[in-house]
């Protein structure tokens, strides 16, 4: 029975930019969205909302609410301009935009003067079964985080839900919690993406026990590559975290570490999690060449018995085939030594006997030896 696996496609994306470009020029991506901005402002009493796609939407809601916690979540890089503002505004470093727009970059957690800068990695499947691997950027600066997306999917649902409900310390906590926050999220995506990756393993084990096929090969190699993104962007993650927690920047207070050090647990968690279906996707690999070679083992067994009791009596047949004659046909003299057997009645029939006894001689031999019970 044939299986038709879904093959996993990798959003792979290369990297842009002139060789020698000044350092803090920003590029955007090729196939970079235009912009879309959502402002929440919040305190412990209210959250105030608004959407727009200029620089004007942010500054409206500062002045309106000019003792909240703003979280300003850009969902779309093709705006040169618009980034380059907020970096006037808040007196960003050009390097730290470049960065948000290259998003080529590995998970981190950078420290300056008077705000800090995140990087993580958003991993998810797609409907049309496209691993994308998506930079999520944020910057901490007094009561303001800024993120920066790729695409305009909403991947924070759970998050704005809890601050319209003003569930927990999401209101009171300040930016630096929630960016906490919206990391802890990705990392929850991540426990999804291995719960996923989990399952295909056991469906891939059932049917290494069961019917073994070459599509077993294939679909574990996709299984494997997908961990390796994994393991590309959790083990990052970890010292990011870790560097969270060393920081000695305000921003970082006492309490966002303590919920920081729930999350580094949940990223070792993860790393296990990843080492472990890492060395299944190998044993099933393993096994399943085994398998292909006890398999081949096993045909070239039968087939070295069927050649062993066929060797003599090709031998036999091979012998009397040499047709020397016993009589010279023109002076009818017997010649010695010139097989006398040619010459007797019913030797074709005694020819084939000895041949079928010795081919029974060598199958009880065999089986005696226990060949036939382990094909």
């Amino acid at each position: 029975m044939k299986i038709n696996i879904p093959r996993i496609r990798y959003n792979s994306r290369r990297k842009v930019g002139n060789i020698g470009e000044s350092p803090g020029s920003i590029i955007i991506p090729e196939g970079a969205l235009k912009p879309l901005i959502s402002v929440y402002s919040y305190n412990e009493k209210e959250l105030v909302a608004s959407e727009g796609t200029k620089i004007k939407v942010i500054l409206d809601q500062f002045k309106k609410c000019d003792e909240h916690t703003h979280w300003i979540q850009v969902r779309g890089l093709d705006d040169v301009r618009l980034i380059e503002e907020i970096g006037e505004i808040l007196k960003i470093n050009a390097l730290v935009l470049e960065d948000i727009t290259n998003i080529h970059q590995r998970p981190k957690f950078d420290e300056y003067d008077d705000y800090v800068f995140a990087v993580s990695r958003m991993i998810n499947f797609t409907k049309a079964y496209e691993l994308t691997n998506q930079q999520f950027s944020a910057l901490v600066k007094d009561n303001i985080i800024i993120t920066f997306e790729e695409t305009h999917e909403e991947n924070f649902i759970g998050v704005k839900h809890r601050l319209e409900a003003a569930k927990g310390s999401i209101r009171t906590g300040g930016p630096m919690y929630m960016c906490y926050a919206l990391t802890d999220t990705i990392l929850d995506c991540y426990f999804a993406l291995l719960a996923k990756l989990g399952d295909q393993l056991d469906e891939v084990e059932d049917r290494l026990y069961g019917h073994a096929d070459k599509t077993i090969m294939f679909q574990t190699q996709q299984l494997k590559r997908t961990l390796i993104v994994l393991r590309r962007a959790c083990w990052p993650e970890r010292d990011k975290i870790n560097d969270m927690l060393r920081s000695e920047s305000p921003l970082v207070t006492a309490e966002v570490k303590m919920f920081l050090k729930d999350a580094y647990d949940h990223c070792i968690q993860i790393m296990d999690l990843v080492e472990s279906y890492k060395e299944i996707t190998s044993s099933i690999m393993d096994i399943y060449l085994s398998m292909v070679s006890n398999r081949m083992n096993e045909i070239m067994k039968v087939l070295t018995i069927i050649s062993v009791i066929f060797i003599p009596l090709t031998f036999v047949a091979g012998i009397y085939g040499m047709n020397f004659s016993r009589v010279d046909p023109a002076t009818n003299k017997v010649m010695p030594d010139n097989m006398p057997e040619l010459y007797s009645p019913h030797g074709y029939y005694y020819a084939l006997g000895g041949m079928f006894i010795i081919g029974i001689i060598q199958v009880v031999v065999f089986w005696k030896k226990g060949w036939f019970s382990k094909l």
